[in-house]
């Protein structure tokens, strides 16, 4: 058979049934249902937010324990922001999700939070340098992945504008993670406040330059793409969040909230987000936020280190840790306090030996006069024609 029949026959063979590369998707799918996923959720926001309820809500079960009253203002007094992992696997479908939540109790509920997030961002590349360490090891089978993939950041409904400290960390943080906003307790605003208090929250975002989680547009499917265009209209997103169940006026059992009005119901487009925020996490867009995070931020994060550090070489620490600056600043105002009482001793001291000097100063002057005054009288009496005077020219 000639060169030309060949191709031929391929074309023919490949036109008509095939050479298998079609099945190349179903053998991906095979794959990575056997393998499963690492997923990893970091919340971020003030106390009363309900970041809790909003984690139990979305994943239909209690992983994160509600903190009461008591145990809430002791956290309080800590002054300190802290990092808890909560891990849980999730399976549908003989699909299962690694799923590690990440708190951060304690962020903005200090009178002075300035640097507050600084823990959270030391989490997160943390995170990338433990992984960047593992990537350069001989042996790279057992990666711990503990990247965050998405960093969900609670606004407080305040019916203004972001605060100062929001517009700070969420820079700080979304220049590092994909930060997507979200409005908490959008039922405390009327439709038409929170309308206008996500208007405001977007226009300080895109003045700014904060950087958030953009998903993609882009589709071949028309109900696909309109679909992600009312994803991102709806940013921020407000949510409601309640894992308790009530009854409606029509008698549906729902999630939700009951007020002497009605009910605001959970997962009901007409009273918040809360569903096309499920949607964006896990069902449409969580394989963009898993590669958005390695291509891009961890990217970002290797290429940087790379050109300023060797192969191998750990990442230099950072001394700039808000608690270990607080307690140098108090040694040093203690050092500071001790050296003033050292110079006031000091100079009362020296107070009191100029005092004495003076006092000697002035009796050895005086003993100096009287030594002059009877060194004048013995010379008068020399001088004088008294029987003493002999004695004393003798």
């Amino acid at each position: 058979m000639s060169a030309p029949d060949a191709t031929g026959s391929a074309k023919s063979q490949a036109s008509a049934g095939g050479i298998g590369i079609a099945n190349l998707p179903n053998q991906l799918h095979k794959i990575v249902t056997k393998k499963g996923t690492n997923f990893s959720l970091m919340v971020v926001g003030e106390s009363g937010t309900g970041k809790t309820t909003f984690i139990n809500t979305l994943l239909t079960t209690e992983l994160i324990e509600p903190l009461d009253d008591a145990s809430r203002r002791k956290k309080q007094l800590d002054k300190t922001v802290d990092i808890n992992i909560h891990k849980a696997e999730l399976e549908e479908k003989m699909f299962s999700v690694k799923l590690n939540v990440v708190d951060t109790p304690g962020f903005g509920d200090y009178v002075d939070n300035n640097d507050c997030w600084l823990p959270v961002v030391d989490f997160i590349e943390n995170q990338y340098e433990q992984y960047l360490r593992q990537e350069q090891q001989p042996v790279r089978k057992g990666i711990v992945d503990m990247r965050v993939h998405a960093c969900l950041y609670f606004i407080r409904p305040n019916g203004h504008t972001l605060k100062p400290l929001d517009v700070r960390a969420m820079k700080a943080i979304g220049a590092r993670v994909n930060l997507i906003p979200i409005i908490a307790k959008a039922d405390t605003l009327s439709p038409a406040a929170l309308r206008q208090f996500k208007k405001r929250v977007m226009d300080v975002i895109d003045a700014q330059s904060i950087r958030i989680y953009q998903p993609p547009v882009d589709s071949e499917d028309e109900n696909t793409m309109q679909r992600n265009k009312d994803i991102i209209s709806a940013m921020p997103f407000a949510i409601i969040g309640s894992d308790r169940e009530v009854k409606t006026a029509d008698g549906r059992c729902v999630k939700g909230r009951l007020y002497p009005w009605g009910v605001a119901e959970v997962e009901n487009d007409q009273h918040c987000d809360f569903k096309k925020l499920r949607s964006l996490l896990i069902r449409t867009h969580m394989l963009d936020l898993i590669s958005t995070t390695e291509e891009v931020h961890y990217d970002k994060y290797r290429t940087t280190q790379m050109k300023t550090r060797k192969f191998g070489e750990p990442k230099l620490k950072k001394n700039d840790n808000k608690k270990f600056r607080e307690e140098e600043e108090a040694l040093r105002a203690r050092f500071t306090e001790k050296v003033k009482l050292e110079e006031n001793r000091f100079r009362q001291w020296e107070q009191r030996l100029i005092a004495e000097r003076d006092r000697l100063n002035k009796d050895l002057e005086q003993e100096h006069n009287l030594v002059k005054q009877l060194e004048s009288e013995i010379e008068a009496i020399a001088n004088s024609g008294s029987p003493n005077g002999k004695f004393f020219r003798k």
